[in-house]
Protein backbone atom coordinates (compact mmCIF):
# COMPACT_ATOMS: atom_id res chain seq x y z
CA UNK A 1 0.00 0.00 0.00
CA UNK A 2 2.09 3.01 -0.68
CA UNK A 3 1.89 5.83 1.58
CA UNK A 4 -0.81 9.24 0.87
CA UNK A 5 0.47 12.23 0.18
CA UNK A 6 0.47 15.08 2.93
CA UNK A 7 -0.76 18.28 1.82
CA UNK A 8 -0.79 21.24 4.26
CA UNK A 9 -4.31 22.87 4.65
CA UNK A 10 -4.09 26.38 3.65
CA UNK A 11 -0.43 26.26 5.03
CA UNK A 12 -0.84 24.23 8.12
CA UNK A 13 -3.61 25.93 10.04
CA UNK A 14 -2.85 24.35 13.52
CA UNK A 15 0.77 24.05 13.39
CA UNK A 16 1.07 28.19 12.23
CA UNK A 17 -1.35 31.26 11.46
CA UNK A 18 -2.67 30.13 8.69
CA UNK A 19 -2.38 31.58 4.80
CA UNK A 20 1.07 33.35 5.98
CA UNK A 21 4.45 32.46 4.61
CA UNK A 22 5.32 31.45 7.93
CA UNK A 23 2.94 28.77 7.90
CA UNK A 24 4.11 27.48 4.32
CA UNK A 25 7.74 27.91 5.43
CA UNK A 26 6.82 25.60 8.20
CA UNK A 27 4.85 22.80 6.32
CA UNK A 28 7.72 22.74 3.73
CA UNK A 29 10.10 22.32 6.73
CA UNK A 30 7.55 19.55 8.15
CA UNK A 31 7.83 17.60 4.77
CA UNK A 32 4.16 18.81 3.06
CA UNK A 33 4.30 17.13 -0.21
CA UNK A 34 1.91 19.81 -1.27
CA UNK A 35 -0.01 22.96 0.09
CA UNK A 36 -3.20 24.30 -0.18
CA UNK A 37 -3.96 28.21 0.08
CA UNK A 38 -7.18 29.86 -0.04
CA UNK A 39 -8.07 33.18 -2.35
CA UNK A 40 -9.08 36.22 -2.20
CA UNK A 41 -9.70 39.32 -3.94
CA UNK A 42 -8.12 43.21 -2.62
CA UNK A 43 -10.45 45.91 -3.52
CA UNK A 44 -7.76 46.46 -6.36
CA UNK A 45 -7.97 42.59 -7.67
CA UNK A 46 -5.03 41.33 -6.19
CA UNK A 47 -5.15 37.91 -5.06
CA UNK A 48 -3.90 37.59 -1.74
CA UNK A 49 -4.07 34.72 0.95
CA UNK A 50 -7.16 34.04 3.29
CA UNK A 51 -9.97 31.77 4.08
CA UNK A 52 -12.58 33.46 6.41
CA UNK A 53 -15.51 35.81 5.00
CA UNK A 54 -14.62 38.11 7.18
CA UNK A 55 -11.18 40.29 8.57
CA UNK A 56 -12.17 39.71 12.34
CA UNK A 57 -11.99 36.01 12.54
CA UNK A 58 -8.29 35.71 11.88
CA UNK A 59 -6.94 39.26 12.00
CA UNK A 60 -7.07 42.44 14.45
CA UNK A 61 -9.31 44.25 11.27
CA UNK A 62 -12.65 44.03 10.31
CA UNK A 63 -14.80 43.83 7.22
CA UNK A 64 -14.42 41.13 3.95
CA UNK A 65 -11.23 41.30 2.06
CA UNK A 66 -12.66 43.05 -0.80
CA UNK A 67 -13.33 45.88 1.20
CA UNK A 68 -9.49 47.02 1.60
CA UNK A 69 -6.77 47.71 -0.67
CA UNK A 70 -3.77 45.18 -0.70
CA UNK A 71 -1.73 48.23 1.06
CA UNK A 72 -4.62 48.26 3.84
CA UNK A 73 -4.40 44.67 4.09
CA UNK A 74 -0.82 44.37 5.00
CA UNK A 75 -1.23 46.94 7.55
CA UNK A 76 -3.52 44.34 9.46
CA UNK A 77 -1.65 41.40 11.46
CA UNK A 78 -2.93 37.88 9.61
CA UNK A 79 -1.56 36.25 13.20
CA UNK A 80 -3.68 38.26 15.38
CA UNK A 81 -6.35 35.21 16.59
CA UNK A 82 -3.69 32.38 16.34
CA UNK A 83 -3.25 30.73 19.92
CA UNK A 84 -0.66 27.93 18.58
CA UNK A 85 -0.27 24.09 18.51
CA UNK A 86 -0.86 23.49 22.08
CA UNK A 87 -4.15 24.55 24.07
CA UNK A 88 -3.64 26.49 27.02
CA UNK A 89 -5.82 28.83 29.36
CA UNK A 90 -6.22 31.62 29.28
CA UNK A 91 -4.98 31.16 25.91
CA UNK A 92 -1.71 32.88 24.31
CA UNK A 93 -1.49 34.93 21.23
CA UNK A 94 2.08 34.45 20.45
CA UNK A 95 1.87 36.72 17.09
CA UNK A 96 0.43 39.87 18.47
CA UNK A 97 4.01 40.79 19.51
CA UNK A 98 5.30 39.49 15.82
CA UNK A 99 2.73 40.94 13.23
CA UNK A 100 2.68 38.58 9.97
CA UNK A 101 1.44 40.23 6.48
CA UNK A 102 -1.54 38.41 4.67
CA UNK A 103 0.72 37.79 1.78
CA UNK A 104 -0.29 37.83 -2.00
CA UNK A 105 -0.97 34.80 -4.32
CA UNK A 106 2.46 35.89 -6.44
CA UNK A 107 4.76 35.92 -3.00
CA UNK A 108 3.86 32.74 -1.57
CA UNK A 109 4.18 30.77 -5.66
CA UNK A 110 7.87 32.65 -4.97
CA UNK A 111 8.17 31.26 -1.67
CA UNK A 112 7.30 27.46 -2.95
CA UNK A 113 9.56 25.15 -4.85
CA UNK A 114 8.47 24.42 -8.10
CA UNK A 115 8.52 20.49 -7.66
CA UNK A 116 5.87 21.32 -4.85
CA UNK A 117 2.46 21.48 -6.33
CA UNK A 118 -0.23 24.01 -5.11
CA UNK A 119 -4.19 24.19 -4.54
CA UNK A 120 -5.47 26.92 -5.04
CA UNK A 121 -8.98 27.53 -3.15
CA UNK A 122 -11.30 30.09 -4.60
CA UNK A 123 -12.91 31.89 -2.04
CA UNK A 124 -14.53 34.74 -3.21
CA UNK A 125 -17.17 35.53 -5.71
CA UNK A 126 -17.54 36.68 -8.08
CA UNK A 127 -15.86 33.95 -9.94
CA UNK A 128 -15.20 35.65 -13.17
CA UNK A 129 -13.07 38.49 -11.79
CA UNK A 130 -11.07 36.23 -9.41
CA UNK A 131 -10.38 34.04 -12.02
CA UNK A 132 -9.00 36.47 -14.66
CA UNK A 133 -6.69 37.96 -11.85
CA UNK A 134 -5.33 34.74 -10.45
CA UNK A 135 -5.01 33.25 -14.35
CA UNK A 136 -2.71 37.15 -14.77
CA UNK A 137 -0.49 35.50 -11.78
CA UNK A 138 -0.33 32.08 -12.63
CA UNK A 139 0.38 33.16 -16.10
CA UNK A 140 3.54 35.93 -14.91
CA UNK A 141 4.65 33.17 -12.04
CA UNK A 142 4.32 30.63 -15.50
CA UNK A 143 3.07 28.95 -12.84
CA UNK A 144 -0.06 26.69 -14.73
CA UNK A 145 2.02 23.20 -14.43
CA UNK A 146 2.32 23.30 -10.85
CA UNK A 147 -1.33 24.93 -9.35
CA UNK A 148 -5.05 22.83 -9.50
CA UNK A 149 -7.43 24.90 -9.07
CA UNK A 150 -10.62 23.92 -6.10
CA UNK A 151 -13.50 25.51 -5.34
CA UNK A 152 -16.83 25.04 -3.45
CA UNK A 153 -18.31 26.97 -6.31
CA UNK A 154 -19.05 25.12 -9.40
CA UNK A 155 -19.00 28.90 -11.01
CA UNK A 156 -15.50 28.30 -11.00
CA UNK A 157 -15.40 25.33 -13.41
CA UNK A 158 -16.65 27.53 -16.21
CA UNK A 159 -14.83 30.62 -15.67
CA UNK A 160 -11.29 28.65 -15.66
CA UNK A 161 -12.91 26.73 -18.43
CA UNK A 162 -11.25 30.10 -20.76
CA UNK A 163 -7.96 29.09 -19.89
CA UNK A 164 -6.50 25.66 -21.59
CA UNK A 165 -3.66 25.37 -19.29
CA UNK A 166 -6.26 25.55 -15.92
CA UNK A 167 -5.95 22.24 -14.01
CA UNK A 168 -9.32 21.98 -11.83
CA UNK A 169 -10.49 19.95 -9.44
CA UNK A 170 -13.91 18.05 -10.34
CA UNK A 171 -16.55 20.37 -9.04
CA UNK A 172 -17.57 19.18 -5.22
CA UNK A 173 -21.28 18.86 -6.24
CA UNK A 174 -20.09 16.46 -8.84
CA UNK A 175 -17.97 14.64 -6.07
CA UNK A 176 -20.70 15.00 -4.13
CA UNK A 177 -23.28 13.47 -6.71
CA UNK A 178 -20.51 10.07 -7.36
CA UNK A 179 -19.80 9.17 -3.71
CA UNK A 180 -23.44 9.05 -2.87
CA UNK A 181 -24.37 7.28 -5.91
CA UNK A 182 -21.70 4.70 -5.06
CA UNK A 183 -22.21 4.85 -1.60
CA UNK A 184 -26.00 4.77 -1.41
CA UNK A 185 -27.24 4.51 -4.63
CA UNK A 186 -25.18 1.06 -5.67
CA UNK A 187 -24.27 3.00 -9.15
CA UNK A 188 -21.16 3.98 -10.77
CA UNK A 189 -20.46 7.23 -12.78
CA UNK A 190 -16.74 7.34 -13.02
CA UNK A 191 -15.26 10.39 -14.26
CA UNK A 192 -12.82 11.13 -16.73
CA UNK A 193 -9.05 10.40 -16.86
CA UNK A 194 -7.07 12.38 -15.03
CA UNK A 195 -9.51 13.51 -12.66
CA UNK A 196 -8.94 14.94 -9.55
CA UNK A 197 -11.62 14.54 -7.02
CA UNK A 198 -11.52 15.44 -2.60
CA UNK A 199 -14.10 15.02 -0.24
CA UNK A 200 -14.11 15.05 3.43
CA UNK A 201 -12.71 11.33 4.68
CA UNK A 202 -15.73 11.38 6.96
CA UNK A 203 -18.72 13.75 7.09
CA UNK A 204 -21.77 14.44 9.56
CA UNK A 205 -24.74 13.93 6.90
CA UNK A 206 -28.42 14.17 7.56
CA UNK A 207 -30.90 11.43 5.98
CA UNK A 208 -34.22 12.96 5.35
CA UNK A 209 -37.51 11.28 4.25
CA UNK A 210 -40.69 12.64 3.16
CA UNK A 211 -44.07 11.21 4.45
CA UNK A 212 -47.48 12.56 3.27
CA UNK A 213 -47.67 13.30 6.99
CA UNK A 214 -43.94 14.94 7.71
CA UNK A 215 -40.88 13.81 7.82
CA UNK A 216 -38.16 11.79 9.42
CA UNK A 217 -34.57 12.42 9.85
CA UNK A 218 -31.61 10.20 10.22
CA UNK A 219 -28.49 11.89 11.26
CA UNK A 220 -24.83 9.37 10.55
CA UNK A 221 -21.26 10.05 10.06
CA UNK A 222 -20.96 9.16 6.62
CA UNK A 223 -17.79 7.23 4.97
CA UNK A 224 -17.80 8.55 1.58
CA UNK A 225 -14.73 7.55 1.16
CA UNK A 226 -14.92 3.74 1.17
CA UNK A 227 -14.13 0.47 -1.15
CA UNK A 228 -17.21 1.05 -3.38
CA UNK A 229 -16.58 4.55 -4.11
CA UNK A 230 -12.59 3.96 -4.74
CA UNK A 231 -12.88 1.32 -6.82
CA UNK A 232 -15.97 3.84 -8.76
CA UNK A 233 -13.83 6.35 -9.69
CA UNK A 234 -10.58 4.11 -10.64
CA UNK A 235 -13.13 1.78 -12.70
CA UNK A 236 -12.39 3.42 -16.24
CA UNK A 237 -9.17 5.75 -15.92
CA UNK A 238 -6.12 7.04 -14.05
CA UNK A 239 -7.52 9.66 -11.43
CA UNK A 240 -6.31 11.63 -8.38
CA UNK A 241 -8.36 10.68 -5.38
CA UNK A 242 -7.77 13.27 -1.94
CA UNK A 243 -9.62 13.00 1.66
CA UNK A 244 -10.12 15.79 3.51
CA UNK A 245 -9.80 16.01 7.36
CA UNK A 246 -7.36 13.72 7.87
CA UNK A 247 -5.07 14.22 11.19
CA UNK A 248 -4.64 11.22 13.57
CA UNK A 249 -3.07 7.96 12.75
CA UNK A 250 -6.23 5.69 12.64
CA UNK A 251 -7.69 8.72 9.93
CA UNK A 252 -3.95 8.02 7.74
CA UNK A 253 -4.36 4.32 8.15
CA UNK A 254 -7.89 4.08 6.60
CA UNK A 255 -6.86 6.61 4.12
CA UNK A 256 -3.99 4.74 3.42
CA UNK A 257 -5.62 1.19 2.92
CA UNK A 258 -8.65 2.85 0.68
CA UNK A 259 -5.56 3.73 -1.47
CA UNK A 260 -6.15 7.33 -1.86
CA UNK A 261 -3.72 9.68 -3.37
CA UNK A 262 -3.49 12.09 -0.67
CA UNK A 263 -4.83 13.04 2.28
CA UNK A 264 -5.28 17.12 3.29
CA UNK A 265 -3.87 17.55 6.99
CA UNK A 266 -3.84 20.88 9.53
CA UNK A 267 -0.60 19.78 11.20
CA UNK A 268 2.07 18.04 8.53
CA UNK A 269 4.74 18.84 11.84
CA UNK A 270 2.38 15.71 13.57
CA UNK A 271 1.16 14.16 10.62
CA UNK A 272 4.87 13.70 8.88
CA UNK A 273 5.89 11.82 12.32
CA UNK A 274 2.83 9.34 12.75
CA UNK A 275 3.68 8.93 8.86
CA UNK A 276 7.54 8.24 9.62
CA UNK A 277 6.75 6.13 12.34
CA UNK A 278 3.86 3.93 10.12
CA UNK A 279 7.19 3.83 7.64
CA UNK A 280 9.31 1.62 10.18
CA UNK A 281 6.93 -0.86 10.98
CA UNK A 282 6.89 -4.30 9.00
CA UNK A 283 2.97 -4.16 8.39
CA UNK A 284 1.92 -0.71 8.96
CA UNK A 285 -1.91 -0.05 8.68
CA UNK A 286 -3.32 -3.59 8.99
CA UNK A 287 -7.18 -3.57 9.71
CA UNK A 288 -7.50 -4.98 13.63
CA UNK A 289 -8.88 -7.99 13.26
CA UNK A 290 -7.55 -11.03 15.23
CA UNK A 291 -5.80 -12.14 12.29
CA UNK A 292 -4.50 -9.43 11.37
CA UNK A 293 -3.09 -8.80 15.57
CA UNK A 294 -1.35 -12.70 15.34
CA UNK A 295 0.25 -11.50 11.74
CA UNK A 296 2.10 -8.30 13.31
CA UNK A 297 2.48 -10.10 15.93
CA UNK A 298 4.72 -12.39 14.17
CA UNK A 299 6.25 -10.28 11.94
CA UNK A 300 7.68 -8.16 15.22
CA UNK A 301 9.30 -11.17 16.71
Amino acid sequence: MPFPKLIAHRGGTADRPENTILAIDTALANGADMIWLSVQLSADDVPVLYRPADLSSLTDGKGPVAGMTLEQLQQLNAGWTFTGPAKVEPPLHPYRERPLRIPTLREALQRIPASVPVVLDMKAMPAALQTVAVAKVLDKEGAWGRVLIYSTEADYQRTFAAYPKARLFESRDATRQRLADATLGGRCDAPGNGTWAGFELHRKVTVTETFTLGKGETVTRAAFWNPRSVACYRSRSAVNLVAFGVNDKADYCEAMRLGVDAVMVDSPARMRAIRARLKTLPAPCVPKTPNADNAVSAANK
